[in-house]
């Protein structure tokens, strides 16, 4: 492939882009809503979509060889046992009574 050329449209990138942006705008509106344990989830969810639509358009994993979407594979495998060890601490936080109370 040439350095000028494109591998989505430009339009697909404009779309991708206010895509991103919807999202952003949904982190925000979640975070001012107060559903406790359920705003982490949402914005891990959130950020998660932004990911995906990240590697695929923007860095081509798409169209990339398979070594590259196995080792983009791996990082997003990676990045899913560090959300739930990180979930884990925080579901669990309340469960034993501190030294103070």
């Amino acid at each position: 492939m040439k350095p000028d050329e494109h591998v989505y449209a430009v339009r697909a990138y404009l779309g991708v882009y206010a895509a991103l942006v919807g999202l952003l705008m949904a982190t925000v509106a979640i975070a001012r809503l107060d559903l406790g344990a359920g705003n982490a989830v949402a914005a891990l969810v959130i950020g998660a979509v932004k990911a995906v639509l990240i590697v695929l358009v923007f860095m081509n994993a798409r169209f990339s060889p398979p070594a590259s979407r196995v080792f983009a594979g791996v990082g997003f495998f990676w990045l899913g046992i560090l959300l739930v060890l990180t979930m884990g601490d925080i579901v669990t936080r309340g469960w034993v009574p501190s030294a103070g109370e």
